[in-house]
């Protein structure tokens, strides 16, 4: 979860809130306070029944808002980089003949995205 209470209450807001409260006015909408009711009535679990209700339209909004401003409904999510010692790195994949299967087809997709990213900026310049 976010280290600021501020991003954790926003990330918590997209992620639960919103999917809720998404799912309660459709509800409404379609079959007014009654059906809302029902919601709360016949589940165990409402919120996670609503939730789950509401969460495509949720998504859509989350998106909608990220076109927006990046970030905006989706959020970034902070990640700590590091560098790995080579020795372990190699103990972590087993350092045997399946990594280097592993590298070379990685290398092999890395040359193909540089490619694409070529043949983009080529499109681009023109």
């Amino acid at each position: 979860m976010a280290a600021d209470p501020l991003d954790a209450l926003r990330l918590s807001l997209m992620q639960d809130i919103l999917p809720v409260g998404m799912a309660v006015v459709e509800r409404a909408r379609r079959g007014g306070p009654r059906q809302v009711v029902e919601a709360f009535t016949d589940s165990d679990d409402p919120l996670g029944q609503l939730r789950q209700e509401g969460d495509p339209a949720a998504r859509a909004m989350r998106e909608s808002l990220d076109q927006i401003q990046p970030g905006l409904g989706n959020p970034v999510m902070k990640v700590e980089v590091r560098d790995i010692p080579r020795s372990e790195a190699v103990a972590a994949t087993g350092g045997g003949e399946d990594a280097a299967a592993e590298r070379e087809a990685l290398h092999g997709v890395l040359i193909r995205i540089a490619e694409r990213l070529a043949q983009l900026e080529r499109r681009l310049e023109a």
